[in-house]
């Protein structure tokens, strides 16, 4: 079967600075793939690319087998609509209640109506549990939790066939933390959407993933199912996983 997203010898640079050298990477149709890694190992680079932030300089990404990397901008914009995204801390627009936040992308394009995003909103505030009188809120008026949910909701309005999460428990407390993994779990599951999240939260992905990769040095180090990250083998993993000081990862740190 067809990968849903397909990344082959993908490169991309920053002058001198390499920051993907060389990344393989297939996601199946309705699989959860984390990858993890430390600041600064390419793991938002990877999204960028994939969503076309980014140019790489040069491989191969293919969605549903079509490649993407040289799409025109109406075509960049066709594809766009497969596309959901929490972002790192959320990203709520403070000037707009929370019912256009959610329905922002439907607005912008004109895909809908004032009365029927207002609706889709608080359909999509339920699905995270939140009710509906917080569609006129603003975010300011939000804990950090709630505004995490928005950003959630926003992510899934649309019915993306493929979403992304962006450090999606940053700045949560473990509570709330697990409360959003869950959600995410659940709601991608009701969409039958296919995932793709970059975290260094172990509870996120032992709660989210199918699939784990980790990227070190702009390379993908291992890569296997989620249930085998504790007895990889690998002593990067090894190191990642259990927050140890000494190690190959920082063997190099003075």
């Amino acid at each position: 079967m067809t990968p849903k997203i397909e990344i082959a010898g993908l490169y991309k640079a920053f002058g001198h600075k390499k920051v993907l050298d060389g990344i393989d990477l297939n996601i199946a149709q309705g699989e959860s793939l984390v990858v993890i890694g430390g600041s600064g190992t390419g793991k938002s680079v990877l999204i960028k690319c994939i969503l076309g932030i980014l140019h790489p300089d040069k491989g191969s990404i293919k969605i549903d087998g079509k490649e993407v990397t040289k799409l025109s901008r109406a075509e960049r914009q066709e594809l766009m609509g497969k596309f959901g995204m929490l972002f790192q801390g959320g990203a709520l627009f403070d000037s707009l209640p929370v019912w256009e936040n959610i329905a922002f992308a439907l607005l912008q394009n004109k895909q809908i109506s004032k009365a029927a995003a207002r609706e889709l909103a608080v359909e999509k505030l339920r699905a995270v549990g939140l009710s509906p009188d917080v569609a006129s809120l603003s975010p300011s008026e939000l804990s950090g939790g709630m505004q995490k949910r928005v950003a959630l909701a926003r992510a899934i309005a649309a019915n993306p066939e493929i979403i992304f999460f962006d450090e999606p428990t940053t700045g949560l407390d473990p509570i709330m933390a697990d409360v959003i993994n869950l959600l995410i779990v659940q709601c991608s599951k009701n969409l039958g959407a296919t995932t793709l999240t970059i975290t260094h939260d172990m509870s996120s992905v032992r709660r989210i993933a199918h699939r784990v990769a980790m990227l070190y040095q702009g390379k993908i180090v291992w890569e296997g199912e989620a249930r085998e990250i504790d007895r990889s083998g690998n002593p990067y993993v090894d190191q990642f996983v259990h927050g140890r000081a000494e190690g190959p990862i920082t063997a190099g740190i003075k």
